[in-house]
């Protein structure tokens, strides 16, 4: 008999073992950090294709940058995941996170969330340049610090929230370059003004959501249309942004062929939000039309000639 019971206590601290493991995983927040280190070698890889960059980039270099990227990133979205454990409790997205659930303690979370951000800025640092770690430090800070709380009191929140969002390819081209330039300047508004449609998307399909929680979001301050109106103004600054990539020599013609279809793609649809009766399938629709706009956008710029 003790065998068995053996066997089960051994299969049951097995499986704790594990879910202890996804639990950590689920505090990093794995898809996004896999998108912003993405994002990021999409800046090292155009700026290694500029004839008069190239000589900054090393692969230990873009080891370092991608590493450290992804760690202080996980950091910050364990720690945001620490600040906002008593909303993620009110909301069904999130309810069943580590916190909320009470399967970590948030100590624990604290800690992680710290360990990670700590370790992730003498790699930025030394293995990248002091330029690309202050970014980093600052998209973290950022995020953690004023993103997070302000999200309980302004709509505005979200517009603090686009500029950590909107870093990571600006890192990976500090990287390589050392400074900042109007390129990576552009390549850091493609990213931000991208931000405030596809957010805002989300905003719309979970408001009573996120007004259930506690959170200021714009359709629940403004109203639907006054949101879609947004959604559209920023839709087309941002593909006006996307387009000046070309005078800048960072991207040619095949590019701008590209990201002008892929941009009349992103504002029709838009657009197309304000016929009455579109609803929250809109809006959904309009999520996974800016996540995979972004994407192709990308890949046009990696395979432009």
């Amino acid at each position: 008999m003790q065998k068995p019971l053996a066997r089960a206590h051994l299969a049951e601290a097995d499986r704790a073992s594990l879910g202890s493991i996804r639990d950590f995983v689920a505090l990093a927040k794995p898809r996004i950090t896999l998108m912003v280190v993405i994002t990021e070698a999409g800046g090292l890889f155009l700026a290694r294709r500029m004839p008069d960059l190239a000589a900054g980039f090393t692969l230990s270099t873009a080891l370092a940058t991608l590493v450290g990227t992804a760690l202080i990133v996980a950091g910050a979205n364990a720690l945001n995941m620490y600040i906002e454990r008593d909303v993620d409790r009110r909301m069904d997205r999130t309810k069943n996170r580590p916190l909320p659930a009470a399967r970590m303690s948030p100590r624990t979370a604290l800690w992680f969330g710290v360990v990670l951000s700590a370790l992730a800025v003498p790699i930025l640092a030394i293995g990248a340049n002091p330029l690309t770690a202050l970014l980093a430090v600052i998209a973290n800070l950022l995020y953690v610090l004023a993103y997070t709380p302000l999200k309980q009191h302004s709509q505005y929140a979200l517009h603090v929230g686009a500029i950590p969002g909107a870093i990571p390819p600006l890192l990976g081209w500090t990287a390589v370059t050392g400074r900042i330039d109007a390129a990576g300047a552009v390549l850091f508004g493609v990213l931000f003004l991208w931000q405030i449609p596809h957010f805002v998307a989300i905003a719309l399909f979970r408001k009573s959501d996120y007004a259930r929680a506690g959170l200021v979001v714009l359709p629940n301050v403004a109203g639907e249309l006054a949101a879609r109106h947004t959604i559209i103004r920023w839709i087309f600054a941002g593909v006006a942004m996307s387009l000046l990539l070309v005078p800048l020599g960072v991207a040619h013609h095949g590019y701008l062929v590209a990201a002008a279809a892929l941009g009349a793609v992103f504002f029709g649809w838009g657009c197309y939000g304000l016929r009455p009766g579109t609803g929250t399938r809109w809006a959904k629709s309009l999520f996974g039309i800016s996540i995979l706009y972004l994407v192709l956008l990308f890949a046009a710029l990696m395979i432009d000639p």
